[in-house]
């Protein structure tokens, strides 16, 4: 009885630890592009910032450092979808993948959640509402303990760049330097970023001198595209 209790709360345990961020993709000007979560039998879920599900697969080269490339295979395993007696909102969207269940916001939900994922496994999800600035309504502000926040419109430099995610904190250069780095990635925590300047050759002008577009920082994958 006791192994069996050992075994259980070893399961348990592998489910929530197999529950993170784990890749966020942006441009080289602060656009998101995307986010992954790892789930279970490393599988990997692609998100909009918007919080729409774009897709999912077994991650080959989870474990790799040095692959900046995606590459993902059909996930066999368990997937489940609503049907159509489930809400209008998430039917034919994926219930389940392997062990984590997904919801989503109802039809009768604020017009800027309908659809949206609400929550996956354990993690919950909140947006951006009608009360925030007009362009970040609608996109994902929170997944789990981890906030996902913008550049405010009053930062004229970088209104609108992803800011954070998590612990994590983006900058980016500015309208006070040089015209081939204006708005481009500084940095992301604590890896820097820079660019060939407007004053050297024109076809290096604006592409990146130093630092590396794939940088593993605070257990995230960060890719710049």
């Amino acid at each position: 009885m006791k192994a069996l209790y050992s075994l259980i709360a070893l399961c348990i345990c592998v489910s929530v630890s197999a529950q993170k961020i784990s890749k966020v993709s942006i441009s080289e000007t602060g656009t998101l592009n995307y986010i992954s979560l790892e789930l279970d039998e490393n599988v990997l879920l692609q998100l909009s910032p918007e919080g729409d599900i774009v897709n999912w697969g077994i991650d080959l080269y989870k474990g790799r450092t040095d692959r900046i490339e995606e590459r993902t295979e059909p996930y066999t395993g368990r997937v489940e979808y609503y049907t159509e007696y489930d809400n209008v909102a998430f039917r034919g969207k994926p219930k389940y993948i392997g062990l984590k269940q997904i919801t989503y916001y109802p039809d009768y939900a604020d017009e800027l959640l309908k659809g949206k994922v609400k929550s996956i496994g354990t993690l919950q999800f909140e947006y951006y509402n009608f009360y925030d600035e007009k362009e970040l309504q609608g996109k994902i502000k929170r997944i789990g303990s981890s906030d996902i926040s913008y550049y405010s419109n009053f930062d004229i430099s970088s209104a609108g760049k992803l800011k954070s995610i998590g612990n994590t904190q983006l900058t980016y250069f500015t309208k006070m330097d040089d015209k081939a780095l204006q708005g481009k990635v500084k940095s992301i925590g604590f890896s820097n970023f820079n660019y060939y300047t407007s004053y050297e050759r024109k076809e290096w002008q604006g592409v990146m001198k130093q630092g590396n577009r794939l940088s593993y920082i605070n257990g995230i994958k960060f890719l710049i595209r």
